[in-house]
C-alpha cells in the first residue's frame, strides 16, 4: 500500500457566532468519486462509501478527525501539527462533503491568520491504499483504501490554478460576503506569513513556531 494524497475544489470557510464564540470552519466537497482526478487516479464510488462510513464512526463521531497544516510525510496525523477538527462528512451522490472547524491550536491560529490575510490554500484528502491501471490508463484505488485523514489544509504556490479555499465570511443572519482588499501592506503580510509557514513546518520547532506567532500577533 501506498500513501495516497488528493486536492479538491470548491471549499469555503464560513464564520459563525460573533466575538469569544466566533468559530471558523472549512466547508465543501472533501472527496470525490468515480472521476477521473487531474492526479490520473480514481475512486470507486463503493470504496469510499465504506471508508468513510468507518472513518465517522470511528473519527468524526467521537471527536477524534483532526487535520493538519500542510502535508506530512505518512499517514500519521502529528498532534503538533494538527489545526482543525472534521466535524462531518456526508455522502451527495458520488461527492462526500465536509465540514471542519479550525482549532485554537498554533498551527489553527496560523491557518486563521493566513486566511484573514487572503492567502489562498488548498485542502487535500490523505489515505493509503493500492493503486492497479485500468485499460483506459487510470488509477484506480483499491478496495483497501483507509483515510488517514479526511482533509489537510495545504499550499501549493507553484499551482495556482489549483488554489482550493476562499475566504467567505457569512454573518449570523446578514448572509452578507466580506471580500478583503489587497494593498500593499496585507500583500506584504501576506508573503511573510506564507514563509512563515514553510519555514515551521519544516523545522517542526515550537520554540520558531512561538516566536513567529508572537511577531505576527497570531
Amino acid at each position: 500500500m501506498k500513501l495516497i494524497t488528493e486536492e479538491v475544489s470548491n471549499v469555503k470557510i464560513i464564520t459563525e457566532g460573533k466575538g469569544s464564540s466566533k468559530k471558523l470552519y472549512i466547508e465543501g466537497v472533501f472527496l470525490q468519486g468515480n472521476i477521473k482526478n487531474r492526479n490520473g487516479r480514481m475512486y470507486p464510488v463503493e470504496t469510499l462509501a465504506r471508508e468513510v462510513n468507518r472513518y465517522n464512526e470511528a473519527f468524526v463521531g467521537k471527536g477524534r478527525a483532526l487535520g493538519e497544516l500542510g502535508h506530512p510525510d505518512g499517514p500519521t496525523v502529528n498532534l503538533d501539527r494538527v489545526s482543525h477538527k472534521i466535524t462531518s462528512l456526508v455522502q451527495e451522490g458520488d461527492n462526500f462533503r465536509g465540514k471542519a472547524q479550525l482549532l485554537n491550536t498554533p498551527m489553527g491560529k496560523i491557518a486563521s491568520s493566513l486566511l484573514d490575510e487572503g492567502v489562498m490554500l488548498g485542502v487535500s484528502s490523505r489515505g493509503v491504499g493500492s493503486l492497479r491501471e485500468d485499460r483506459n490508463g487510470c488509477k484506480v484505488v483499491g478496495e483497501d483504501f483507509m483515510l488517514a485523514t479526511a482533509a489537510d489544509i495545504v499550499a501549493d504556490p507553484s499551482a495556482p490554478d489549483a488554489l482550493c479555499l476562499e475566504l467567505w465570511k457569512e454573518k449570523s443572519g446578514s448572509g452578507t460576503e466580506e471580500s478583503f482588499v489587497n494593498n500593499k501592506q496585507h500583500k506584504l503580510r501576506r508573503e511573510l506569513i506564507h514563509l512563515l509557514i514553510k519555514n515551521v513546518l519544516r523545522k517542526r520547532n515550537l520554540n520558531y513556531l512561538a516566536i513567529s506567532c508572537q511577531i505576527f500577533n497570531l
